[in-house]
């Protein structure tokens, strides 16, 4: 049996550990949290959301050890820029039909049904472009005029899959934006590249705050943006009423003290809207205390610092800034969600990687878990190979041979 185990378990042991403690957590934490939620979408059966979870999380790890064993890290590189195609054809659809009001696309622009299946293209374009943009900036390291060139390729599908995006989720065009940014720095991109592209989005941010503010009637969530960097900045009036969802998360924060209520016993989740996804943070601490927050901030700088080793040790480019904007991208989300929910940024609709209720998202964040165990496994493989001790073949001397 523990043989089995050692089998399937492939990659970095501690990131592994990490990710089984994120799955218990979001069991715990999910079935305590969706109780409203199961009063009006499943006649009060509270046992749905939690094996709704259970099964995309159980589906998720089993991808991630196909993945590692099936699945070779160059594959890819040879297939990221396909899938930069499929993400902006997707992209496209979902904004097609939410600009002309046909089915087949959430209210919201963000979730595309094709047939029984329905997910988030967002979630796909981020995988994608991250490994588009780790195979760039591998390819030629060695001189600035390489780089400068990569920067080039990676900045034109990023405004194209950035900009789609924009039109029904500011927050993850962002998240996306800044990882991408991330990684180029980190690939030695020039910095006076970096800062013009710094500079235009601020001017672009800018721009579409105050078109969001003055022009009636405009396509996307403009107006959602303006309207939540107001509130951020100004003040929100129905906070004087205590009725927000970032009121109810700063009482289920406040109310959670030092130790929380226990396991399952939240009474704030039972008024929020997203206390299963958005807002998830503020549950937890509601109901494990400072001391359970503390524990899952722990949790995600551990597979930060994790991920910084697998950088570390890659002996190939493309499998060290794969891992580096995956990890990247993770940590940032789950910043901007705790945040969120403390009211330390203005509110979004970011879920806590691993922990938050989901569907496909899930398989999308359990696909990016089996990419950076594969470089893991990969890099664990390359040094044992390299620790054994060359075989020494010795050929006798024909004279010592004869006299021999």
């Amino acid at each position: 049996m523990e043989l089995n185990v050692k089998n399937l378990i492939r990659g970095d042991k501690i990131i592994w550990t990490v990710i089984l403690a994120l799955s218990m957590l979001s069991l715990l934490i999910v079935y305590s949290a969706t109780g409203a939620l199961a009063n009006r979408q499943q006649d009060g059966n509270t046992f749905y959301f939690l094996l709704r979870q259970m099964m995309f999380l159980a589906v998720g790890l089993g991808l991630m050890v196909v993945m590692i064993k099936v699945v070779p890290v160059k594959a890819y590189a040879v297939f990221s820029k396909w899938l930069v195609f499929i993400s902006i054809g997707l992209l496209g659809l979902a904004f097609f039909l939410k600009l002309f009001h046909l089915p087949g696309v959430s209210p919201s622009g963000r979730t595309l049904y094709l047939g029984p299946i329905s997910f988030q293209p967002a979630e796909f374009a981020k995988l994608a472009l991250i490994m588009y943009t780790a195979k760039l900036l591998g390819a030629d390291q060695e001189t600035e005029e390489g780089r400068i060139y990569a920067f080039w390729r990676i900045l034109i599908p990023t405004g194209i899959i950035c900009g789609v995006i924009l039109f029904s989720n500011f927050s993850t065009a962002g998240l996306l934006g800044v990882t991408i940014m991330c990684m180029m720095f980190v690939g030695r991109v020039p910095l006076r590249y970096l800062g013009m592209v710094v500079v235009a989005s601020l001017l672009l941010l800018v721009g579409f705050f105050f078109l969001g503010k003055h022009v009636e009637n405009l396509p996307g969530r403009f107006g959602t943006f303006t309207g939540r960097i107001e509130r951020f900045i100004s003040g929100d009036k129905e906070s004087e009423k205590g009725i927000t969802q970032a009121d109810y998360a700063k009482l289920a924060i406040y109310e959670g003290g030092l130790i929380g209520k226990g396991p399952g016993n939240s009474d704030v989740a039972n008024f929020m809207a997203a206390a299963y996804n958005d807002f998830i943070f503020a549950i937890i601490i509601e109901e494990y205390g400072l001391f359970g927050g503390v524990v899952l901030i722990m949790l995600y700088l551990i597979f930060f610092f994790r991920g910084i080793l697998i950088v570390k040790k890659a002996n190939r480019t493309f499998p060290a800034f794969l891992v580096a904007g995956l990890v990247l991208i993770f940590v940032f989300q789950a910043m901007i969600n705790m945040g969120v929910s403390s009211g330390v940024f203005p509110v979004t609709g970011q879920p806590l990687p691993w922990v938050s209720l989901g569907g496909t998202s899930l398989i999308f964040t359990s696909i990016a878990f089996g990419c950076i165990l594969s470089v893991s496994y990969q890099n664990q493989k390359e040094s044992k190979t390299s620790a054994e001790p060359a075989v020494q073949v010795v050929v006798p001397d024909e004279d010592q041979e004869l006299n021999g």
